[in-house]
């Protein structure tokens, strides 16, 4: 652990919201070169500690000290000239642009009256090498992958001089090569002397990088531990009030019928690249099906295809017996499909709507929530309330809009409205994506209770550790095909890992489109 100066000092902060109390009389200290943890459930108040510290709130009490100076941080402004960058859970990049036209953004070196691009893309060049985050800075962010985007978000802090970093859930949406890449890149930051403060539930990554963890529960600093005294059982414990089970237990599967046959699908991006090359898969009845493989290798665009949000060039695709080929997205979900997304802002909640009216986002047109076709809010709110006390969705109430709450809580009342629809095939993708251990296992369970019911399940996920632990089955998925099968009882993750490199050991066949079992 880092025994250098005090770069940070926070105390006392409280900030309220309406109904709510965020953070309650918090306390922290950041020291030169140390990494700290902050650890809590989602809705514990993490996120707003540091949007405190990073200008974009304001405390309702308590103060701020940078390098033992009390300061007041009014906005994102002072606190990059006061040497702090933040790198969001959801980037801030602008699309269209190249590289370095998001890296100096605002602060562009100027030749005249035009923006010096040459002297600009070498200032990137040399950030880039000396840190080893690798990005090309004529590239455009559309064009480059979510993994590289995030080191777009780095370089930016670090153009504009930060030597205090909050990373805010950065592993949420990365690969397992790219999470380590990053942990390689926090080491070089801290061993030149810049202190990072890191917002994430994943124990193991705490246990890997961080020196300290500071432990966050209902708004209330609970405990700061030196990580090398402490162990994830602990953690977990301290996090969310109870013990915790890493360990998913459940029976053996007795898998049925297929529910999902997707029989030699083909599809292209708009670029004219084939993203699906004839896969062929089935789902059973009372089955959880993994689909395991490296970003961008064709898994979103085979769950589009499926939900009605992709269209197919060729094959088949049918649920529950019923064809459901480039068929619209509400007519695949009354045909029995619960879906999941990914991109739970995209695909998953409409942000400026309530709470009462995203639980009934999929359902708001059939009689039990429309009467003559007015809406019944009273039926809507009974309906949202019982789903987000079921699922513990953490808010100020229902009529709070869904772009104030949390990551995680977000994610659970999507599960929760999926779930209630008793679907035949669930899609889960990326289900815990940015949840902390109680919920992740909360929503286990919940996928597991849906194929003992006899549902089949469809799982994809970038956690190789939830695949293993909750798939009866596992397919593998890289470049647009499937290129094996793998028993999760026989396999392990570095086996799995070199499957998605499209090296190793590829299965057993994947099972084929029509009625056959493996």
């Amino acid at each position: 652990m880092s025994s250098g100066a005090t770069k940070v000092e926070m105390r006392g902060i409280t900030k309220r919201f309406p109904g709510l109390v965020a953070n309650d009389g918090i306390n922290l200290t950041l020291k030169e070169g140390e990494i700290l943890a902050l650890l809590g459930e989602n809705g514990a108040g993490k996120s707003t500690l540091m949007n405190i510290l990073f200008g974009l709130y304001q405390p309702d009490e308590g103060e701020i000290l940078i390098g033992g100076k009390p300061t007041a941080i009014q906005g994102p402004k002072t606190a990059i000239r006061l040497g702090l960058g933040m790198v969001h859970q959801h980037f801030k990049l602008v699309q269209p642009f190249t590289v370095t036209e998001n890296i100096i953004l605002g602060l562009e070196p100027k030749q005249r009256l035009s923006i010096h691009y040459r002297k600009a893309e070498q200032q990137v060049a040399e950030l880039s090498d000396r840190y080893g985050l690798r990005v090309d800075p004529k590239a455009k962010i559309q064009d480059i992958s979510v993994g590289m985007q995030q080191r777009v978000e780095i370089l930016k802090t670090l153009y504009r001089g930060a030597d205090i970093l909050i990373f805010d859930e950065p592993t949420a949406v990365l690969t397992p090569q790219e999470i380590q890449e990053l942990t390689e890149i926090m080491r070089k930051l801290v061993a030149e002397g810049k202190s990072i403060i890191l917002i994430t539930h994943k124990l193991k990554e705490i246990m890997a990088i961080a020196d300290r963890v500071m432990v966050i529960r209902r708004g209330k600093v609970i405990d700061s531990l030196n990580v090398s005294e402490t162990n994830p059982d602990e953690l977990a414990a301290k996090m969310v009030g109870r013990q915790v089970s890493f360990k998913r237990d459940k029976k053996p599967a007795s898998p049925g019928q297929p529910v999902l046959i997707v029989d030699k699908i083909v599809a292209h991006a708009a670029s004219g690249a084939r993203v699906l090359d004839e896969v062929s898969l089935a789902v059973r009845s009372g089955e959880i099906l993994g689909i395991a493989g490296v970003d961008g290798n064709g898994q979103s665009e085979l769950v589009e295809a499926v939900a009605g949000l992709r269209r197919i060039d060729s094959g088949r695709i049918s649920l529950a017996g019923r064809d459901i080929t480039n068929r619209p997205p509400r007519t695949i979900s009354e045909s029995g499909l619960g879906h999941i997304p990914e991109d739970r802002h995209k695909h998953g909640l409409v942000l400026d709507f309530t709470m009462s009216e995203n639980m009934v986002l999929k359902t708001y047109y059939t009689s039990a929530y429309n009467k003559n076709g007015f809406l019944d809010y009273a039926a809507i709110e009974k309906q949202a309330k019982r789903l987000t006390e079921e699922f513990d969705v953490r808010m100020s109430g229902l009529d709070s809009e869904a772009r104030s709450l949390s990551g995680g809580n977000q994610q659970k009342a999507i599960i929760a409205r999926e779930i209630d629809q008793n679907p035949e095939l669930l899609i889960a993708a990326q289900p815990t994506r940015g949840l902390d251990v109680g919920a992740i296992e909360f929503i286990h369970k919940r996928l597991i209770e849906q194929r003992d019911k006899g549902k089949a399940v469809l799982l994809l996920s970038h956690e190789l550790d939830e695949i293993l632990q909750l798939s009866d089955r596992i397919v593998v998925i890289c470049g647009g095909k499937i290129i094996g099968e793998a028993d999760p009882a026989r396999t392990s993750d570095r086996e799995l890992g070199l499957m998605m490199a499209g090296s190793g050991k590829t299965g057993s066949e994947p099972e084929s489109g029509g009625d056959t079992h493996v």
